[in-house]
């Protein structure tokens, strides 16, 4: 089975999701609770496919990613379209923001249904229960990777938040919440199979890869470079040839891919209720407005790469176009479309004549129900290409071994340009420029531009309206500091 999205809107809507536990109050025709359930190796699964359930609102991550760096504007129809995003393009958002409350509400929502099962994790024993547990560890270290990499210091718990949690437990340090993603990917690294059981689950490279990452974050270079390269040496992933094959359909899971978020399109969804979506719902919103023309069906506008991003890419890098799509040099390659007519398309706000190529939807899907958001292609979260340049930065920073960092950063440097006339031979803080460099070429659109600004830091002279000792983080949603009735305090000079 190709996805695993088919199952992911099951029986979990119980009390696993946080946003909904008190809205309705009505007697249930049937109670499904600890005390009748996880009693089968069944049971388990189903409640491990609600914790990867959460991973496709993961979309909203990925385009604020871009959105909030100096990739992107925000676009859209209109200065007031999704005003949230708008605000953080400017970095002029509030506490008082539905997008930022969507993330966190979303991401905790994700944790709690993996604490839910680690509750229960010795309730029913079963052959096999330990890759479920350490599917699960790995997804809520995901889950909390997402929540400090946004806000900073955010609650731990072990088990499931309830109603009135936030007035007695606080926020922990993000050194405390790096200890708890690196314990549970640790745990993950040493529990987890090779080669994952089903396309789209967890395989042990991508704790490792997640692992190192979380260490890069922190700038523990010698752990990053030692889990990162053992990612490398398995030589169980390779990069394409052809760069652009990697986020069309036929390249979804494939040879350089460590972990992807699965979508669908056989099941709709509606505005009213984003998180329902088994599509991914960035792609419609990235799509070309009004647009008629071959390969690409239209969408909102939403995410519009700028000149100085297109611009930053080389002569002769292959990823360029295969990135950013501009739209005077389509339309002159299509001139024959619709009998000569040519393709036309719309010009909404902030129109900058560029898109993002890799995640714009494609003619020919199903997308039930609401087009612009059942789209049914992959998040690529983790590539092996990703893995290559983390791994050159560590052993770079840490000052372990800049061969390796070359050879690690020219792999990826090759492919781009079929040659090696273009590889690197610096060293030093000018081989570290050359690596933050390539990140974002290769990474162009893939919603790990802000991240690797601020981690680096690099923010404050590349993203405009940028505010160092602010804009590292997002602030923490105006009801929860409400909720928290005193227990905590809003992050620094929001």
């Amino acid at each position: 089975m190709k996805k695993l999205t088919y199952l992911y809107l099951f029986l979990l809507a119980f009390a696993l999701s946080s946003c909904v536990d008190d809205l309705v109050e009505r007697e249930p025709e049937y109670n499904l609770g600890s005390e009748n359930f996880f009693n089968s190796e069944g049971e388990y699964m189903e409640a491990l496919i609600g914790a990867y359930d959460l991973l496709q609102t993961t979309y909203a991550n990925n385009i604020l990613g871009e959105i909030a760096s100096d990739n992107t504007v925000c676009g859209g129809e209109s200065a007031t379209d999704v005003i949230g995003w708008q605000q953080i393009d400017d970095m002029i958002h509030t506490p008082v923001n539905s997008n930022l409350q969507d993330i966190w509400n979303w991401m905790f929502a994700g944790v709690n249904r993996c604490n839910y099962i680690l509750e229960f994790q010795d309730k029913t024993d079963f052959e096999g229960k330990e890759q479920i547990i350490a599917e699960t560890r790995f997804l809520r270290a995901y889950y909390y990777f997402e929540l400090v990499k946004w806000f900073g210091p955010v609650p731990l718990k072990e088990t499931r938040f309830q109603s009135g949690d936030e007035t007695s437990i606080p926020r922990s340090s993000v050194s405390d919440v790096y200890a708890f993603i690196e314990a549970d990917l640790q745990y993950a690294v040493d529990n987890l199979l090779e080669f994952a059981p089903q396309s789209g689950r967890v395989s042990l490279a991508a704790a490792q890869s997640l692992l190192g990452k979380a260490y890069l974050y922190q700038e523990k270079y010698q752990l990053a470079a030692a889990v990162l390269d053992d990612v490398i040496l398995s030589e169980n992933y390779s990069l394409v040839t052809n760069f652009a094959d990697i986020f069309e359909h036929t390249g979804e899971n494939g040879p350089e891919s460590i972990f992807e978020v699965q979508y669908s399109d056989a099941e709709g969804a509606g505005v009213g209720c984003l998180q329902c979506s088994e599509g991914n719902v960035a792609v419609g919103f990235m799509g070309i407005r009004n647009y008629d023309g071959p390969l690409y069906d239209s969408g909102y506008s939403f995410n519009l790469p700028v000149d100085e991003a297109y611009n930053s890419y080389e002569d002769g890098d292959t990823r360029r176009d295969a990135s950013i799509l501009f739209m005077q040099t389509w339309a002159a390659e299509n001139q024959d479309w619709n009998g000569g007519e040519g393709i036309s398309y719309g010009q909404g706000y902030e129109h900058t004549d560029y898109f993002n190529r890799k995640y714009l939807p494609r003619k020919g899907d199903q997308n039930l129900g609401d087009a612009n958001l059942t789209n049914p292609i992959n998040y690529r979260a983790i590539r092996y290409a990703d893995v290559l340049l983390m791994a050159a930065e560590a052993f770079n920073r840490g000052n372990i071994n800049d061969e390796k960092a070359r050879t690690y950063l020219n792999r990826v440097r090759e492919r781009a340009f079929g040659n090696q006339d273009n590889n690197s031979t610096a060293s030093g803080p000018a081989l570290t420029n050359e690596i933050w460099e390539e990140r974002r070429l290769e990474l162009m659109g893939e919603g790990h531009r802000f991240f690797d600004l601020v981690r680096t830091g690099q923010a404050a002279q590349e993203i405009n309206g940028f505010t160092t000792n602010k804009h590292e983080i997002f602030p923490i949603p105006f009801e929860e500091i409400q909720f928290s009735n005193g227990n905590w305090e809003q992050n620094p000079n929001y």
